[in-house]
């Protein structure tokens, strides 16, 4: 398995050749604690790029840095060509207006409506948008994720499922150039899951986007990712493409792959014992 990271994917598209973030020797500790010990990586222009690892890898810590949500320790982060560390506050702020970030637990403002959710990040950043662009911004947005009904719905109203949608349609709203997505089907079931790793890879083709998904959801992987990266103990162990890590003769690789795929299995196996749905493998359970 290759260990350059910075490997250009392999697919016909000559866009990939344009590197829209590159990492080298990047670190980060939280006191004794180092989570980055030295990552080397670069993202391509159109591709989702998944980022796999076990639990306390860092997979989140390195995207909250690059968004700079986290301030990493040294090493070199490269957005749009520029080197993060030479940039005022304000080109900072220039190049994160180009990038959306998707949290884990959505970060919706329970207290305002749907509407009012997409409506915020427009007002804010947009200010002299006329109420008849952002009623069509808002409108479009909702209906991209299949949410046009719930406009007028308060977040609590959502299921889960919809709730993670909104957060994409706000998120998409600004039309990001790259689009960064912390564990996105964490706390869904399956199906749910499924719907929202297809979105994600419609996301990728309607908007062009470049996308860095971290998870430890094998499925989300295997449907959205044009390339992988795969973190251990702080550092890049292994990247390529779905195919190529499973059938790796590495034996961590085929261990970590075996571990993910149990851990799904017995997850789904769960799942369909709380709906009642019999299968023959459901009684693998005591």
């Amino acid at each position: 398995m290759a260990d350059d990271t910075s490997v250009k994917p392999n697919t016909d598209d000559k866009q990939n050749d344009i590197a829209v973030i590159e990492m080298e020797h990047l670190k980060k500790s939280f006191e004794t604690n180092q989570v980055l010990r030295d990552i080397n990586m670069k993202v391509y222009k159109g591709e989702n790029l998944v980022i796999l690892g076990k639990s306390g890898t860092g997979k989140s810590v390195l995207i909250k840095c690059i968004v700079g949500l986290i301030d990493y320790d040294a090493g070199k982060l490269v957005i749009f060509g520029k080197d993060v560390a030479e940039q005022n506050q304000k080109e900072l702020i220039e190049i994160r207006k180009r990038i959306g970030f998707l949290f884990q637990n959505s970060a919706l403002y329970d207290s305002m409506t749907v509407r009012e959710n997409l409506e915020f990040p427009l007002k804010r950043q947009l200010k002299k948008t006329p109420k008849d662009e952002i009623d069509k911004l808002v409108k479009e947005a909702l209906d991209n994720v299949g949410l046009a009904d719930t406009i007028d719905k308060m977040p609590s109203e959502l299921s889960g499922g919809m709730r993670k949608r909104l957060g994409l349609a706000r998120t998409l709203i600004l039309k990001p150039e790259i689009m960064l997505y912390d564990e996105p089907t964490t706390g869904l079931d399956p199906i749910t899951s499924r719907e929202i790793s297809k979105l994600i890879q419609e996301v990728q083709t309607k908007y062009d986007t470049s996308s860095i998904i971290i998870t430890h959801d094998i499925e989300c992987a295997k449907l959205t990712a044009s390339r992988i990266v795969v973190l251990k103990d702080g550092i890049c162990a292994a990247e390529g493409s779905y195919a190529e890590l499973e059938n790796s003769t590495d034996e961590w690789i085929k261990s970590f792959f075996f571990i993910i795929n149990l851990d799904k299995f017995y997850e789904r196996v769960i799942w369909k014992k709380e709906l009642r749905i019999k299968s023959d493998w459901e009684y693998l359970l005591p």
